[in-house]
Order: C-alpha cells, then structure tokens, then sequence
C-alpha cells in the first residue's frame, strides 16, 4: 500500500497545552508505517511544514506529497479539485508503478501557485549527497502569479533567501552553498492570499535532498514529540469502548513504544 498522512495542521498544536491531543501521527511515523506527509491540503501550509520540518530533524526521510480535499458537490472550501497538486519525477514512465515509486522516493514538488526545481551537485530531491560540504547548487521557480519569497531551507533554517524582482513569477539561478548533514529543500510562497489561487496564500515547495553524516542534535524536536506521545497516550487511557481488553493492551503497547 501508498500511506500517507492527511490534514496534519490548520492550527498550531502545542503538546502541553492542548485540551485533548488524540492524533497519533509522531507514533505512526516512528513505526515506519508513513510513506509520504500531505504537506499541502486542507491545512495551513507554514503550520504542517512546520511540523514535517521537525520529523526530518530527528532522521526521518518524509517526502512532500498533496491533496486538494475538495468537496466537489460544494462551491466553498479552499477551491476546485487540482488546486493543490503534487508533481512526480517518473523518469518519464506513467505506470501506477512509478507513480508509486516516485511519491515513495521523494522525488516530487507540492503547489497550489509556482513551479520549483532544485538541484545540488547533480542530484535532485529524494536524493542523498554522501557528504556535506561545498556543493553547486541550481534552483528554478516559474509562477502564474507573482510570488513575495522564495529561499533554500537546511534543517528548518533558511540559508539563502533569493531576490524576486519584476514582476516577481520567475528565477534561475546557480552557485556554491555550504551544506550541513541534514536536509535541504526550497520553497516558496506570499504573505497573503492572491484572488487567482483560492486557497489560504500561495505555497510550493519541493521534498528534501539529504546529506549524509551526523544530524545536527534536535532535542527541542525530540522533545516536542515526546509531549505529543505523552498526551496521546493520556488520550487513550481516558478513552471507554475498547473492544476488548487486547485491543486496549495492544493499542497502548503501540503508542508507548
């Protein structure tokens, strides 16, 4: 099966504070059961990459994927179907094999607006660079409507911001950058939202290039997690109408560890 996780965020979650926390996300994607996080749909896309930002931190290699979620028998919500799209590198075959394939390996950009490439050393996202260091770096956007910003993100921290000029729908652009171990992605996106894209404002960006070596610590991220876990299994203990006495052991055994 494809497995991926839908509507990660529309509001902050905030572990601690939270009334109740009963989304068991952090434990399926520790389990190795998630092949790819919608991180654009029916949420706040700042908000869910936010959150992809911080599994990536602790070693986990989540492609970007998407889903517009329209209810297509209601003229409201975040627009028509396609408004939100993932893109695949297929090296050219359309089987539902390499689709497939594709999604699995990363190797993909989500948009509601601009058109993203990156390319470091050759190799394109999915990929992993064996090292860090000095690596070439090309990058590309293409837009139908002008964009505020577009910046090259290692690690949840932006180390190039590029300057749009003009009408603001285009850039090429090649160079050095020095890269930690990690993960390195671009995006793009406005401050607001534009009439011509009828979702909450313009977004891309692309699934994470890696770079072997040692991660940088992430307690912080490890941290927040932990919380969440905390909580879900709070959640859970609260919780009547099991089954069975199995179902209940079994489904604290799976959130526990």
């Amino acid at each position: 099966a494809l497995v991926g996780y839908v509507h990660i965020a529309d509001v902050p979650i905030d572990p601690p504070n939270e009334k109740v926390l009963s989304y068991e996300l952090p434990a399926t994607v520790a389990h190795g059961k998630v092949d790819y996080l919608e991180v654009m749909g029916f949420s706040d896309h700042h908000l869910t990459a936010g959150i992809w930002y911080r599994f990536l931190n602790l070693g986990f290699r989540l492609p970007a994927g998407a889903g517009t979620d329209a209810m297509a028998n209601y003229a409201s919500l975040r627009g028509p179907v396609g408004l939100v799209r993932v893109f695949l590198d297929t090296h050219g075959q359309r089987t539902p094999a390499a689709l497939t394939g594709a999604l699995k390996a990363g190797r993909t950009f989500v948009t509601n607006s601009a058109l993203v490439g990156l390319s470091i050393d050759g190799k394109s996202p999915g990929e992993v660079l064996s090292r860090g260091g000095r690596h070439p770096v090309r990058i590309s956007m293409r837009s139908p409507v002008a964009m505020d910003h577009l910046e090259l993100v290692q690690n949840g921290r932006v180390i190039k911001a590029f300057d749009l000029t003009g009408d603001r729908t285009r850039l090429d652009w090649s160079g050095e950058i020095d890269l930690d171990a990690g993960w390195v992605l671009l995006r793009a996106f406005n401050d607001a939202a534009h009439p011509w894209v009828l979702d909450v404002y313009p977004y891309a960006t692309t699934s994470p290039l890696y770079v072997d070596g040692n991660l940088p610590p992430a307690a912080a991220d490890a941290a927040y997690f932990s919380t969440w876990m905390d909580r879900v299994v709070e959640a859970a203990l609260a919780r009547g109408g099991w089954n069975s006495e199995q179902e209940k052991t079994d489904i604290l055994a799976y959130l526990e560890e």
